[in-house]
């Protein structure tokens, strides 16, 4: 009966193990570049992660209990929850999420912003080819977003303004004034 309710002293010290995991997990991945997290939030990334670790060291370890396991998973998931809940706040949204970087302005390339990002400039050249931009001069700006997609706003499409949402990013952007 141990495989299914193991040790009952031991499970505050996984809910606590887990939290901290948890956390840790957060802040390497907040300190790590964007591109690793290929579309997901770091919450996600780190939440998906550590389920799919609890799942399957559970299911297979013959020293844990399902008990145990289920304790570590329900304590991510509610740290998922709360976490998601705390990003509605800005100061704390500026710990867990990457800000908009721009990359291009005014058809200016912003090297020292790709470095920061981990991006090449043949990375940069070869999406703006595939989103259909040949010439540089072409765009301007390409804001590189929190979960590390690339918005790229020709010149072509601007009248006389910068419409609201790009202000908005440029507005939110690291290292950038208009």
């Amino acid at each position: 009966m141990s495989w299914l309710i193991g040790d009952w002293m031991h499970l505050g010290a996984v809910a606590g193990k887990a939290a901290l995991m948890y956390g840790t997990a957060l802040l390497a991945l907040r300190m790590g570049e964007r591109r690793t997290l290929s579309q997901w939030t770091i919450i996600d990334f780190v939440a998906a992660v550590a389920v799919g670790a609890i799942v399957g060291r559970t299911a297979v370890a013959s020293d844990q209990s399902f008990v145990t396991g289920a304790v570590a998973l329900v304590t991510l998931i509610a740290m998922h929850r709360v976490i998601s809940g705390l990003r509605l706040y800005p100061p704390f949204r500026r710990f867990t999420d990457h800000r908009v970087r721009v990359l291009v302005a005014h058809g200016e390339m912003r090297r020292h912003q790709l470095w920061i990002c981990g991006v090449t400039e043949s990375d940069l050249l070869a999406q703006l080819r595939q989103r259909g931009v040949f010439e540089l001069s072409d765009v301007r700006f390409v804001l590189y977003e929190a979960k590390g997609d690339l918005t790229v706003v020709r010149e072509s499409e601007l009248g006389a303004g910068t419409p609201g949402l790009i202000q908005a990013g440029l507005r939110d952007a690291a290292d950038f004034s208009t």
